[in-house]
């Protein structure tokens, strides 16, 4: 085997870990029910897992920035998946072990979402590394599998809860944990190639401070995580609401058809890369954007309405990896520091588009539509960034 095909087990294992980023990300929601019930938690202390999720993540994204360098590559990506599997298996024995059954989830969570934090930011950088062709179109395959894992954690959870009953859940969840160990062994044989950026001559913080570009896409990132997130997080409500459904009935409609959509894109950006340009896709994925926005909240039609949101999906398949390859091109040498704080940057658009949206339509008396409406200055704003890069790449060159 030829080293270069060697490197292909690292891209498929890198497939794998957006599989295990889809697991921890997607699995807890499904049971909050199950947890109000059983353990007698209050739902609004039940949401919190999910912010707190992802307020570690961010931490642990500033945190890779300055130790992963230190730390290694591999030794850092296959601890990632252990603590993802350690965390999901805490989900079972934690709450019967602590007084406070909350506290037993809360601290699964936060040994999870380690792992997760660690994998998103190092994903991207080892595939942007590996020594093959068509980086753009691997980047935007490896995003599309998130986007598979989502589809897959929800209709297999909902599978295995119909069968077996939601109250082997966490049966499913010790399944669910093999994911992330194998992987991490599969990581363990694939060569991980050296990071542009993380030798003598790779750009500082400090330098990427003062790059102009690095701030603007810091802002592409901001809005991609908006733009994903802004519709995503309120489809399941958008489609209950809408349609007069079934809240299974909606996650199905809403969310998935989401996902699916988003997933197809990236992976058809992946196919025929080689015959597209990265930045008129962008350039048209954000129109397209505006109008699926504009759709979702200004159609009369409830159905219409709902087909805004699922091409919202298709629309922002390309922002978040084509921004990160983006990014490599143009700010050669900016290393783990860089994909890091894009990450970072990502899981604030992530965190900020919705509830944005949810601000704006508590203050019109819970009008989810004048939200979403409110929300399309996040395509508006990444349409601008794209320009002012462009602008920014011209000027650059004259000189």
């Amino acid at each position: 085997m030829t080293q270069n095909k060697k490197f292909n087990h690292t891209i498929y294992a890198c497939f794998i870990a957006y599989v295990v980023q889809a697991i921890i990300n997607n699995f807890v929601p499904l049971l909050f029910l199950t947890f109000q019930t059983d353990y007698d938690i209050s739902l609004d202390k039940i949401t919190l897992l999910v912010t707190f999720n992802f307020g570690i993540q961010l931490l642990v994204d500033i945190l890779c920035a300055r130790y992963v360098v230190k730390i290694g590559y591999k030794k850092a990506i296959i601890g990632a998946h252990f603590f993802a599997a350690a965390g999901l298996i805490g989900l079972t024995i934690l709450p019967e072990l602590l007084p406070d059954p909350f506290a037993g989830f809360l601290l699964s969570v936060a040994i999870y979402a380690i792992g997760g934090g660690i994998i998103e930011v190092l994903v991207s950088p080892i595939v942007e590394a590996c020594p093959t062709e068509r980086k753009e179109g691997a980047m935007s395959l490896l995003h599309s599998f998130y986007c598979w894992g989502h589809v897959g954690v929800v209709l297999l959870s909902t599978l295995f809860f119909t069968l077996a009953g939601i109250r082997n859940w966490k049966v499913l969840a010790v399944i669910w944990a093999v994911i992330p160990v194998g992987n991490a062994f599969y990581f363990l044989k694939a060569p991980i190639a050296p990071m542009e950026g993380d030798g003598e001559e790779g750009l500082s913080l400090k330098q990427l401070f003062r790059n102009k570009m690095f701030w603007i896409m810091m802002l592409l990132m901001v809005c991609s995580g908006a733009c994903e997130q802004g519709i995503s997080q309120w489809a399941s409500a958008f489609a209950e609401k809408g349609l007069a459904v079934s809240k299974t009935v909606g996650d199905l409609a809403g969310p998935l058809l989401f996902a699916v959509l988003m997933g197809s894109a990236r992976a058809l950006y992946g196919k025929y890369s080689d015959k597209i340009k990265l930045e008129k896709f962008m350039v048209l994925s954000g129109i397209l954007c505006v109008v699926s926005y504009l759709t979702a909240s200004l159609a009369a039609s409830p159905v219409l309405a709902l087909l805004g949101c699922g091409l919202c999906g298709l629309s922002v398949g390309i922002l978040w990896p084509g921004t990160f390859s983006m990014s490599a091109k143009d700010l050669r040498g900016g290393g783990t520091a860089m994909f890091a704080f894009l990450a970072l940057a990502g899981d604030l658009g992530c965190s900020g588009g919705p509830t944005f949206v949810g601000l704006v339509s508590g203050a019109f008396d819970d009008n989810l539509k004048i939200g979403i409406l409110a929300g399309t200055i996040f395509p508006i704003l990444l349409l601008m960034g794209l320009k002012t890069r462009s602008l920014t790449k011209v000027s650059k060159d004259a000189t």
